[in-house]
């Protein structure tokens, strides 16, 4: 049985890491070892996992982060991973008990190089509007064709994956993660992969479950990032990003640009009103699917907000990073 080193970076996660390693030292995948890479958290973080280290028969190390760089976590903990395979896990998340034993599956068939399950999003609290964030962090409205957000998802071969399982040898041929890259390395790390030749397997019988952000202002902040840094990736990688990635930043330049010329332009305000009215229709249909599917209607209005949140802050963080680019 070969060996999974887990990589998970941390900082400030009393929230959630006593469930994520719980979650992992109960995976019925006996060979492993547990690797978090902490950014020095101010809470009581580092106070849980000591708890760990001190029970027998496990094997948890933590390493220093005093950078607090999501991409430099990763790579200390890959040069400190003893193991054949290793799994990028992400602290904010559980996994089902056979996450780890279904993909290792995979690669010990030599079916690809990378592999991943798919990702239940759960509400960070018991709220109707973290229930609604929730919901449309997993909906093809929210996420796009993100096949590993969708439950119907089948096994099949796809561009990327989250908390996926590597052969160490993928990183000895194209290298480790970019450091600069404080957002969306995952992304880039498996473009290059995908463009060196090598697989990436998405295996729905495993499972994470994610708790996502509770609230608006969260959610937007945390988009906001991930816009941001889908266009400042270009400054360290050639391509660190697919089309589907700056949608949103053509959703708000169309906002931005349609209706400044709108108001000028009697020939442009038509078509302008008619796309921006397909979308307020689909935003509405899609919320109101979300909240008769829960059997919810409280749910209505929290998910259209949230569906507008993602788009519009995912892209003005796009659209503020062109200038940062300039």
């Amino acid at each position: 049985m070969k060996k999974v080193s887990i990589i998970i970076p941390t900082f400030n996660e009393e929230k959630y890491i006593e469930k994520c390693i719980n979650s992992l030292i109960e995976n019925d995948y006996e060979n492993k070892e547990i690797i978090i890479v902490d950014g020095m958290s101010e809470d009581k973080t580092r106070e849980i996992i000591k708890e760990y280290q001190n029970k027998e028969n496990l094997d948890i190390k933590i390493i220093d982060n005093e950078q607090k760089i999501t991409p430099v976590a990763l790579n200390l903990g890959i040069k400190a991973a003893t193991g054949d395979y290793i799994m990028i896990a992400g602290a904010h998340t559980t996994y089902s008990k056979s996450y780890i034993s279904a993909c290792v599956k995979r690669l010990d068939e030599n079916k690809c190089d990378i592999v991943g399950g798919i990702m239940i999003t759960k509400p960070g609290k018991e709220t109707t509007i973290a229930k609604a964030i929730s919901h449309i962090l997993s909906h093809p409205l929210g996420i796009g064709n993100a096949k590993y957000r969708l439950e119907n998802s089948k096994e099949e071969y796809v561009d990327t994956v989250a908390y996926g399982i590597y052969k160490k040898e993928v990183f000895e041929k194209v290298g480790l993660f970019v450091p600069q890259l404080k957002r969306n390395q995952d992304i880039e790390m498996n473009l290059r992969l995908k463009k060196s030749g090598m697989k990436i397997k998405l295996v729905p019988e495993a499972k994470s479950y994610y708790y996502a952000r509770d609230n608006y202002k969260d959610l937007f902040k945390n988009n906001f990032q991930n816009g941001l840094w889908v266009i400042l990736s270009t400054h360290y990688s050639k391509k660190g990003f697919s089309l589907r990635h700056i949608i949103p930043l053509l959703f708000v330049l169309f906002l931005i640009f349609g209706t400044i010329a709108s108001i000028f332009s009697p020939i442009v305000r038509i078509p302008f009103f008619i796309i921006l009215s397909i979308y307020l229709v689909l935003t509405i249909y899609f919320s109101l699917e979300i909240s008769l599917k829960n059997k919810n209607l409280k749910l209505f209005l929290p998910s259209l907000l949230s569906f507008w949140i993602l788009h519009i802050s995912y892209g003005l963080g796009s659209f503020y990073g062109l200038f940062l680019i300039l």
